[in-house]
């Protein structure tokens, strides 16, 4: 599977210019199945977001059916919604070329930067397949929770893990930069699966974005990485067979500690 991560510099809460750029930059991009886009990819890390949250069916959902339609390729990245009943959601949609969609709601909101007192923090852990690669769907903040991401063994086949790819979308300022690379790079050796870290460059009000944009395999090693503090483009092939046949020769996973949480 061909994968391409767009590294951008977010204008502060204009969806319109976030999503213009983001065509221009797919439309000079690799050919490929999935494109993903950065944490709250149309406005920024907006933790008072009355003016620029969207409706969960709003335009920027339809904006990328269009997108994914366009590509015949899926396309990832989390926005800024209020839900049908009326809270506010940091969304990671993951939407197909047919129009259908999956999403994941942020589970641990960030309280030092206020994320909290904004958002309502989503309950369950999210697993989309596509194109028979699976991806646990992963929001910034999330990467410091190791236990919540722990690949099981696949309840429905025992000879399979719960996923085969983790994708954290984010907002991480370059002043806690060394941690982004560190805990992205344990999450892709403790679960034996590759992994696609999708920051973003340049300024909001509050914080210095430098990027860290990588593709990083089972082995820690990267496959990809988009350079520091500019706008870019990185894409890697997800090699399947491969990952399957490190999994057969070196069973890490079948003598982890299995906890329950649900998917």
């Amino acid at each position: 599977m061909q994968v391409t991560l767009l590294q951008i510099d977010i204008a502060w809460c204009d969806a319109g210019q976030n999503r213009t750029v983001i065509e221009n930059m797919m439309s000079g991009a690799a050919k490929s199945d999935l494109y993903v886009l950065p944490e709250m990819f149309t406005t920024g890390f907006d933790v008072t977001p009355r003016a620029s949250v969207e409706a969960s069916e709003g335009e920027t959902l339809q904006w990328m059916r269009k997108m994914a339609a366009s590509y015949d390729a899926a396309v990832a990245g989390s926005v800024a919604i209020q839900s049908e009943d009326g809270s506010m959601r940091n969304r990671l949609y993951f939407v197909k070329p047919d129009g259908t969609y999956q999403y994941y709601d942020k589970r641990h909101l960030f309280t030092y930067g206020g994320e909290d007192k904004a958002y309502t923090r989503g309950a369950n852990r999210v697993i989309v397949e596509w194109r028979n690669v699976r991806f646990l769907l992963q929001i910034c903040y999330d990467l410091r929770f190791p236990v919540f991401a722990r690949n099981g063994i696949n309840k429905t086949n025992a000879s399979l893990p719960q996923y085969d790819c983790c994708i954290y979308v984010a907002n991480w300022p370059s002043s806690r930069r060394s941690v982004w690379d560190t805990l992205l790079h344990a999450r892709a050796l403790e679960n034996q699966c590759y992994v696609l870290g999708v920051n973003r460059v340049g300024d909001d009000a509050v914080c210095h974005y430098d990027g860290g944009t990588v593709v990083i395999d089972a082995y820690g090693k990267d496959l990809a990485v988009a350079p520091d503090s500019n706008v870019a483009i990185v894409t890697a092939e997800l090699d399947i067979d491969r990952l399957s046949s490190f999994r057969k020769k070196f069973p890490v996973l079948y003598d982890a500690d299995h906890y329950t949480i649900n998917n």
